[in-house]
């Protein structure tokens, strides 16, 4: 839900449940013990994404191009609703004390059911919908149920908590319904349930006869939730480095394999630097210096989300050149490729606006060559394709170094 900087009185019964915003919350063993269902979740999605634009080739037991461009939707649905667990709970658990009896009963709850999620993913458009959706809703309503019986005796924070447990009620008729279907039905059903769940962030869960969540209910702990987003940021490039260990092997020529190892290794490095780079590090600080905190903080899960979804297409992208580094490059091996890296680049964009109310040139500059390189891949080894890319990224990072080197750091500037 949108946040805002400040937050009433609390109850003296209530000083355990709920977060202070003027004390730095630390983050908790418990929320990074939840995180590490994640280190799964998002390698399976994106192997989802790589089968979505390969198969294997039973005559020469090598990797072909075979594009199923319905199938293409899957890994950016389960990778939102993976997503959206997690930027929900993460926001609860900071609303509502990250050290709280509530919190301590909710991740472990929500963190079996990412699991559960996890293990429906390779087939969650096949005979594990029903699964993938079942988990996906018992996190949420679980969640709810927990929050709103232990907030019973404080009315404005137990109404804020029945409000979203509404929205994701009624948006949780449509994930079973498309674990039910299929045929195209399901990824009709889950696109509209996904619409309901980010819509009713960006809404604040406005309810008949209840209105959306008061401003003073969406108060949250900038260090604590800022830092939580770096670390799944860091997760997420976990994903890469899984790909990487997993599937270098002697497959290939040694060569081949050194080549496309380092190709990998040197991206996710240069992704990490980018990120961190000013934007990444100042997150905290931009939080407490905006004058409007509601602004920048209720854009952070679709920002993050744009900044993940770069790097887990990247870890695909490795996928495929640690598999078949050599050849001709077809679109979508182009698309995973040089499309990662894009996407990143967008999603650091937004992400740095959001900090100094400005976009770096090479950021746009990135992408207008990562456009310009496309056409020209297509004759070119996968293995060049990601060569290029991270070439790019090399140069990204290049710039951020020259454009603050030998300067004292600058402060953020959000948006007014």
């Amino acid at each position: 839900m949108p946040f805002a900087a400040a937050q009433p009185p609390v109850p003296e019964g209530a000083r355990e449940r709920v977060a202070d915003p003027e004390r730095p919350g630390r983050v908790t063993l418990l929320e990074l013990f939840f995180d590490l269902a994640y280190v799964v979740a998002l390698a399976l999605v994106s192997a989802e994404l790589f089968q979505s634009v390969s198969r294997h080739d039973e005559t020469t037991h090598g990797l072909v191009p075979a594009i199923s461009w319905h199938q293409v939707l899957h890994a950016p649905i389960l990778l939102m609703a993976l997503w959206w667990v997690w930027a929900i709970t993460t926001t609860t658990a900071n609303l509502n004390a990250p050290q709280g009896q509530p919190v301590k009963l909710l991740l472990p709850a929500a963190m079996a059911g990412v699991l559960l999620m996890a293990t429906a993913v390779p087939h969650a458009f096949d005979n594990r919908g029903l699964t993938f959706a079942l988990g996906y809703v018992a996190i949420h309503l679980v969640r709810g149920a927990i929050l709103i019986y232990t907030t019973r005796h404080d009315a404005p924070v137990c109404t804020r908590e029945l409000r979203v447990t509404t929205w994701f009620t009624v948006s949780g008729a449509f994930w079973i319904a498309g674990g039910l279907v299929g045929d195209g039905k399901r990824e009709a059903c889950w696109l509209i349930a996904l619409a309901i769940d980010y819509s009713g962030l960006r809404l604040a869960y406005p309810v008949p006869g209840l209105g959306p969540v008061p401003l003073a209910q969406r108060a949250v702990t900038a260090e604590h939730l800022s830092e939580r987003y770096q670390q799944f940021f860091t997760i997420a490039l976990g994903d890469c480095v899984l790909v990487i260990g997993t599937l270098f092997s002697s497959a290939h020529s040694q060569r081949q394999d050194l080549t496309a190892f380092t190709i990998a290794f040197l991206t996710t490095v240069l992704m990490w630097r980018v990120y961190v780079h000013r934007s990444g590090a100042l997150l905290p600080v931009a939080i407490r210096m905006a004058a409007n905190p509601s602004r920048f903080l209720h854009t952070a899960p679709y920002t993050h989300l744009l900044l993940v979804a770069g790097v887990v297409t990247t870890a695909a992208g490795f996928d495929l050149i640690l598999h078949n580094p050599a050849g001709r490059t077809p679109p979508g091996w182009v698309a995973v490729l040089l499309g990662g890296p894009a996407i990143f680049l967008v999603g650091r964009a937004v992400f740095e606006y959001e900090v100094f109310s400005r976009v770096s040139s090479s950021r746009p500059g990135g992408l207008l060559v990562l456009l310009a390189l496309a056409p020209w891949t297509f004759f070119l080894p996968p293995v060049v394709t990601a060569a290029a890319a991270m070439l790019v990224l090399a140069g990204v990072a290049v710039a951020d170094t020259r454009r603050s080197w030998g300067r004292p750091p600058e402060q953020p500037a959000p948006p007014a």
